[in-house]
């Protein structure tokens, strides 16, 4: 190495300096002067304070270019030497950026988080859009929209590497510059506030149903304990505002692992009753008025303890594989609800222990995996069970054969404790893409950290209040946000990140990147126009009794 003393007084001229992060430089504080003549920009200070201006003193200078972080994250590898701050113990503070955050969440909790924010109350909705669908069309669509989001990630961890940023917003940042960036914090809040606002619908339409039943109360009664409006209020307050005030992501490993552990439970329910529930549905079920027409002189039947109405209509009870109606235009946009994850993928991986793109792409797709076959299996003994009956919200159809079933009320009580766990994870991006709009630059302040979060949750709670139907939530945050979080944002931040001199204009990704924009804009072109179609025609919105 270098003497650590200059050789001679000009090379201590300001404009030249022993240089750190440089290409060519060491780890530590002995890192040796820069190639001479570099034209880069740095930023300097001085190693040795105690030497007085014109005796000559050593500063090291950092690079301010993007290439040093982006050669700190690319798959580790230069070693641990590049995963290290290069002046840990600086005499002054530096600007902490992303990239500076040491993770220490681990692999397993990062795909219990990632898992977590996949999942949520869209699972609820599956088996009605296998029932607009058929069997067939929904697992093609199911495994489209699942392979598309696996690559979509894909190039979000690529895009982040090139650069070494850790943000959707920064990245459309550097691509588009201030434009880019309030365009992916616009989505990633609507996208959020849309799925949090119905998580917590569930949380209003359930909870009162659930103390109905805890109570055997044969009607809804007017105390407020059974308002759902004042449940969700109470639920936010105490379970959600606590756990969305955490620091890090990480600390919610734990309770996202639990949240799945409930879903599991409710997959384990739903197929266990497609053995229960007999087809036709018991006659004690009354509100299903006008979808089952029964003659007014029928046998009776028993079937598992229930007593079943024979209906003339024989295919009642016979799967469809194929279906196209007016409710099919809200099946992919719920879908594609269901397996957004994108703006919580990059602050998963902030967090990550010992992170590498491949460690962080093989997270999503096994968390992408995991819930595709959830997802499957939910929506296909849900659709097996009630047929062309089946509800927007799966639960609510439970309810009308027995509103009393211990069972899916253990069942309610398990979604409802994974909905309300999902809410924090979602929430996080959000809070991120409003620090970036607002607070960019600004170190850590716990005053606004609380703040961001309690108005979150106030205007999320006073739009569930007011909100007349799940579905009409999924509907329309599906159609338009999550294109662009799943398939424009990844691509065209691709395009315009990659450089040139890697990958020209025509080579064979970025052309797929731009096809893949392309399938985003007819898509959400395409949802938006058989919703609005639907909605001007009078078709049935409101699939479910809400």
């Amino acid at each position: 190495m270098g003497s650590m003393r200059p050789r001679s007084p000009p090379l201590l001229s300001p404009r030249w300096q022993v240089t750190g992060r440089g290409p060519g430089t060491s780890r530590g504080a002995r890192g040796l002067a820069g190639p001479p003549g570099c034209s880069l920009p740095l930023r300097c200070q001085p190693v040795l304070p105690g030497h007085r201006e014109g005796h000559g003193r050593l500063r090291l200078c950092f690079d301010l270019t993007p290439l040093p972080p982006a050669a700190r994250f690319e798959e580790n590898q230069s070693g641990t030497a590049e995963m290290e701050e290069f002046l840990p113990h600086g005499a002054e503070k530096k600007q902490t950026h992303f990239t500076d955050f040491e993770g220490k969440t681990s692999f397993g909790m990062s795909v219990f988080n990632l898992s977590n924010a996949i999942m949520g109350s869209g699972i609820l909705g599956l088996a009605y859009a296998m029932a607009n669908t058929g069997i067939i069309l929904f697992l093609f669509l199911l495994t489209a929209v699942a392979l598309l989001s696996s690559y979509s990630i894909h190039l979000l961890l690529k895009s982040s590497g090139i650069v070494g940023i850790r943000a959707y917003e920064q990245l459309g940042y550097r691509a588009f510059g201030t434009p880019g960036k309030l365009a992916a914090a616009i989505a990633i809040t609507l996208q959020n506030i849309g799925a949090m606002s119905s998580y917590l619908y569930i949380v209003k339409s359930e909870v009162p149903l659930v103390i109905q039943t805890f109570l055997n109360l044969e009607e809804k009664t007017t105390d407020w304990y059974m308002n759902g409006n004042y449940l969700v209020i109470l639920v936010s307050v105490t379970v959600i505002l606590p756990l969305a005030l955490m620091k890090q992501l990480g600390y919610l490993g734990y309770a996202s692992g639990f949240s799945l552990s409930c879903m599991g439970f409710f997959l384990i329910s739903v197929i266990y009753k497609k053995f229960q529930i007999p087809c036709p549905l018991p006659e004690q079920e009354g509100n299903f008025t006008g979808s089952l027409n029964v003659t007014p002189v029928s046998t009776s039947d028993y079937q598992n303890g229930y007593t079943v109405l024979q209906a003339p209509d024989e295919g009642t009870c016979t799967p469809s594989f194929f279906t196209l109606n007016s409710q099919t235009a809200y099946t992919i946009p719920i879908m594609a609800f269901a397996f957004v994850c994108h703006p919580e993928v990059l602050p998963i991986y902030t967090e990550l222990k010992n992170p590498s793109k491949k460690k962080m792409q093989c997270i999503s797709n096994i968390s992408i995996m995991v819930m595709y076959l959830m997802y499957f299996l939910a929506a296909l003994f849900g659709y097996l069970t009630f047929y062309g009956r089946v509800e927007s919200e799966l639960l609510h159809t439970y309810n009308k054969v027995d509103p009393f079933d211990v069972l899916i009320l253990c069942v309610r009580v398990a979604v409802l404790t994974a909905v309300t766990l999902t809410v924090p994870i979602v929430l996080f991006p959000v809070r991120r893409a409003i620090q970036q709009m607002l607070f960019q630059g600004k170190d850590f302040s716990w005053i606004r950290h609380v703040t961001i979060a309690v108005v979150l949750l106030t205007f999320i709670n006073l739009l569930v209040i007011f909100a007349p139907s799940i579905l009409g939530i999924f509907g329309l945050i599906g159609a338009t946000s999550a294109p662009c979080l799943i398939f424009i944002f990844p691509a065209i931040f691709y395009i315009r990140i990659m450089p040139k001199d890697k990958e020209p204009l025509r080579s064979t990704p970025k052309i797929l990147a731009a096809c893949f924009a392309l399938l985003g804009v007819l898509f959400m072109v395409m949802s938006l126009s058989f919703i609005i179609i639907d909605w001007a025609t009078g078709g049935g919105k409101s699939g479910g009794s809400h």
